[in-house]
């Protein structure tokens, strides 16, 4: 009876801590602010975004702080009109660290839509859109134990990209037209 008592309380907290996080990530942002001269800048807060979508290059994109495996987060995004977020620009890829930053104070580890999952060493991005640019870091992708075929970025010191386990728990970033 104590072990149930204490394993109801613990859920009880944990639910609290989980709600009380969200309660933070779910909150408008402030307007951010203006770039200084000759500065471009890519996040902007607009009115064809919905809610707590953020303008990043002519795309909405949201930071999804669950953890999901990275099919269970692509499912998440679709459901909202989305994919995980494809990036085709490193000021974009900026931007939408910038946007995880604000959110989380912090870089955490986060999926977005890339996978070599079909074939091996081609990766594609889940909206569709051409592959073409990339921020690995230095001797990624490597398909460490041939396991590792979807997309993680914000790994490392360098805070670059990196292939992991699908099934890995990682946050995730959905990201739609206009």
């Amino acid at each position: 009876m104590k072990t149930l008592t204490v394993t109801a309380l613990l859920c009880a907290v944990m639910a609290l801590t989980t709600a009380a996080a969200l309660s933070e990530v779910t909150e408008e942002p402030d307007a951010l602010e203006k770039p200084g001269e000759g500065e471009h800048q890519v996040v902007e807060r607009s009115t064809y975004c919905p809610g707590r979508w953020r303008l990043i290059n002519g795309r909405c994109f949201l930071y999804v702080p669950r953890v999901r495996n990275w099919a269970q987060a692509e499912r998440n995004c679709q459901s909202m009109g989305a994919n995980l977020a494809s990036v085709h620009r490193a000021d974009e890829y900026h931007g939408i660290q910038r946007m995880i930053q604000d959110i989380t104070h912090r870089h955490p580890r986060t999926w977005i839509g890339g996978s070599d999952s079909a074939v091996e060493g081609v990766w594609l991005w889940s909206d569709g859109t051409p592959f073409r640019f990339s921020y690995w870091c230095g001797g990624g992708p490597d398909n460490w134990r041939g396991e590792q075929h979807c997309l993680e970025i914000n790994y490392g010191g360098g805070k670059c990209w990196d292939d992991l386990t699908c099934y890995a728990q990682l946050g995730s970033v959905c990201a739609k037209n206009i």
